[in-house]
């Protein structure tokens, strides 16, 4: 497998390892934190261990630091990512970006042809950040939470795509 050394300002991209889970997990649960739709927290050390089994986590580091990741998974000619993480301090720096572009590029490296994102319908203000970046709705899916909705709580996943 080919490791991308992503260097940009400062930030390395790399494939996370079981020693990444202790710093990523506390950086994914607080970018999820706005996720108040859902009971509990979005990862814990169980549940990231068997995400990373599924796929590949790559972690954004500055200065030895873990400040963002994200999840990809190859699909046979379509990869997936999610799970996109920027450390709240972060944010608004250019890593969701930085972080997607990553992603995208691990697919072109294992000869996908699609990246696909589920974006649910609770986070409608993701949409024109995917748009952005070359992503279109492509369907709905149902959602399957790995933590339960509050109650009276309804949400579905929007597909989105974009050709690598």
């Amino acid at each position: 497998m080919k490791v991308m050394p992503h260097r940009i300002d400062h930030v390395t991209i790399r494939i996370a390892n079981a020693d990444d889970r202790p710093s990523l997990i506390p950086i994914i649960n607080a970018a999820f934190g706005i996720e108040a739709f859902l009971e509990g927290t979005r990862t814990d050390d169980e549940h990231l261990s068997a995400t990373m089994r599924k796929g590949d986590l790559m972690v954004a580091e500055r200065d030895g630091q873990a400040i963002a990741s994200v999840y990809v998974e190859l699909r046979g000619e379509r990869a997936y990512f999610g799970m996109l993480a920027v450390d709240p301090a972060q944010q608004g720096k250019g890593l969701g970006k930085l972080m997607t572009a990553a992603a995208e590029q691990y697919g072109r490296d294992h000869a996908c042809e699609h990246m696909d994102i589920s974006v649910l319908s609770l986070r409608p203000e993701l949409l024109p950040f995917y748009r952005n970046l070359g992503y279109s709705e492509t369907g709905t899916e149902d959602f399957h939470p790995t933590r339960p909705l509050k109650a009276g709580v309804s949400c579905h996943c929007i597909v989105m795509s974009k050709p690598l």
